[in-house]
């Protein structure tokens, strides 16, 4: 019963943030909202929105294993599990301009974020603080869009056909039954996480580390794959950055200011070192063997191969 409730409760949660985002992106078309701050709000809170939600309701009913799990899991998702199938399908660019401005940034971030969980405590303080680096971040873009610079924003359509000539009450719909679609299946994914948790005797941070940050994370695999199969190769290492930096500061923002919560060292000694081993894997394998700027085929294999066997001892130990 529980696995039933969890796999419909990714699928819904998908397929909720999916229909809100699209309706959001066309409406705010409709209403005379440029084209560049849509494309900022659906890379910068779109594709994160799913861990966003889980990571707050998770927090709110006193699962935090559950919230940082998700949003450090979701992390070591995009790398090692997203951008490594991405991969696959076609070798990923690496541009000079994204690893001197995006990636520093990340790499800024990462530390950032880790000096705040050194006394292993979220505070609502953190919350605030860490959201305002977000909007930071999202005003940083948006000045770098304008002057052309920002590889974190999808150029290609923002509009899902299928949306695009439907009339604004359709949208209105959309919008709020795509919310509400979406608290629900938040809450029926919290609820069965933490219930298989108990179930097989692990830790809701190992639940949280895999099943939901995988299922969190199926937005940013759809972008990276429709990146590479449009010929948009370098945005889809952008999005993966721009994921990367959002669930950082805000799914671990919006968790500690619903409600504060504690962790052990564990989380940051291990997650949180797997994590930063991942993010510099992405600097290192883009540029062995002279093989500068780009992540092959080879690379993806190494890092889904790191990721397998990450989640493989996530379960042997159990916490």
């Amino acid at each position: 019963m529980l696995l039933v409730v969890l796999v419909g409760s990714l699928g819904f949660l998908t397929w909720s943030a999916d229909r809100f985002i699209d309706a959001a992106a066309t409406a705010a078309g409709r209403l005379g909202v440029s084209s560049l701050l849509i494309g900022i709000f659906v890379i910068g809170i779109g594709t994160s929105l799913p861990e966003m939600m889980v990571s707050a309701l998770a927090a709110y009913e006193g699962s935090p294993g559950i919230a940082l799990g998700n949003a450090l899991g979701s992390n070591i998702a995009n790398i090692g599990l997203i951008l490594g199938i991405t991969a696959l399908i076609a070798p990923i660019l690496l541009p000079q301009r994204i690893l001197e401005r995006e990636y520093r940034l990340l790499l800024l971030v990462t530390a950032g974020v880790a000096l705040l969980m050194v006394n292993q405590h979220f505070s609502r303080l953190d919350g605030v603080v860490l959201l305002t680096g977000m909007v930071g971040v999202l005003i940083w873009l948006f000045i770098e869009a304008k002057r052309g610079h920002a590889d974190m924003v999808q150029d290609a359509q923002l509009e899902n056909p299928a949306t695009a000539e439907q009339p604004m009450r359709i949208l209105l719909f959309w919008l709020v039954g795509g919310l509400t679609v979406l608290l629900i299946s938040s809450q029926g994914l919290v609820w069965s996480a933490s219930g298989l948790a108990r179930l097989i005797g692990v830790s809701e941070l190992v639940i949280g580390l895999s099943i939901v940050a995988i299922g969190t994370s199926l937005p940013e695999l759809a972008a990276g794959i429709a990146s590479v199969r449009r010929g948009h190769n370098d945005l889809a290492i952008g999005n993966i950055i721009g994921s990367c930096i959002f669930n950082l500061l805000g799914v671990l923002g919006i968790a500690a200011l619903v409600q504060p919560f504690s962790f052990s060292g564990v989380s940051l000694i291990r997650d949180y070192g797997i994590m930063v081993v991942f993010l510099l894997a992405i600097l290192v394998l883009g540029r062995r063997f002279g093989q500068r700027g780009q992540l092959g085929r080879a690379d993806a294999a190494i890092l889904l191969g790191g990721y397998v066997i990450y989640q493989a001892l996530l379960f042997l130990v159990g916490e």
